[in-house]
């Protein structure tokens, strides 16, 4: 894959809108709070510029709940709420 496929964490999750900011999208994954599973293998995000790819899983904890999502596209820009909801689709956390 090469970088047009991916897409830094913290520009992803602030185009998806769980963030206000991407200031507070990398503060959140510099404190190692957003888990990654890419081909079954689970790691933990530490810095705000590691690629995010389509088929991804993210978990991470926002507002006292956890949000697991799969990443179902990149986007452009951070659009308003319909375009960021179809960047992604949750999962069910078992």
């Amino acid at each position: 894959m090469n970088d047009a496929e991916s897409c830094r964490a913290d520009v992803w999750l602030w185009r998806a809108r769980f963030f206000k900011t991407r200031a507070l999208a990398a503060k959140h994954l510099e404190a190692g709070r957003v888990r990654l599973t890419r081909s079954g293998q689970e790691t933990r995000l530490e810095k705000p510029a590691r690629p995010v790819k389509v088929g991804d899983r993210l978990v991470f904890a926002l507002g006292g709940r956890l949000v697991a999502v799969q990443v179902a596209a990149l986007g452009e820009r951070r659009g308003p709420a319909d375009e960021a909801r179809s960047l992604y689709s949750t999962l069910e956390e078992s």
